[in-house]
């Protein structure tokens, strides 16, 4: 083997390595993403693939949807301007969490449609909005802005 053909063995068999390693953290990584959905993405049926997984949904609490279950879980809904999904979540919810208001709610898609959540936020002040909800419904024309008032366009929020 030659000098020069001694060389290219090691530069190939550290890229290889490096590849390697590379390959392994985004693998790693991959299973900790996740990715942010409006009631709208999880309901179209093109995006069922998507919803695989854990995500995080967010949107509004639909007015007169918290309802407290038998197994002292909590059932309500969240909506953008377009569709709701229903949530259950087993915990204790946020202090500040309340119907009319912005909420992320992390958890997985369940095969009946219903949206289990393992984890709930909800704002901290009366003029925040969760950037990813304030972002949804800003693409779908509802959210006024802070220049409107922090109640999204066209609802009693």
């Amino acid at each position: 083997m030659t000098r020069k053909q001694k060389r290219f063995a090691v530069i190939f068999g550290a890229l290889g390595v490096l590849g390697a390693a590379v390959a392994l953290v985004l693998t790693g990584l991959s299973e900790q993403v996740t990715f942010f959905r409006t009631p709208t993405d999880i309901v179209a049926p093109a995006n069922a693939a998507e919803n695989e997984g854990r995500l995080r949904l967010g949107g509004l609490v639909v007015m007169g949807s918290v309802e407290t279950l038998e197994d002292s879980s909590v059932r309500f809904a969240i909506e953008d301007a377009n569709h709701a999904v229903t949530v259950r979540y087993g915990g204790i919810l946020p202090d500040l969490f309340r119907e009319g208001q912005g909420i992320v709610a992390e958890g997985t898609m369940q095969p009946d449609g219903t949206f289990r959540a393992d984890t709930v936020l909800a704002k901290h002040d009366e003029t925040y909005m969760p950037r990813e909800v304030a972002d949804a419904l800003k693409e779908q024309g509802v959210w006024k802005g802070e220049a409107g008032g922090d109640a999204p366009a066209g609802n009693e929020y």
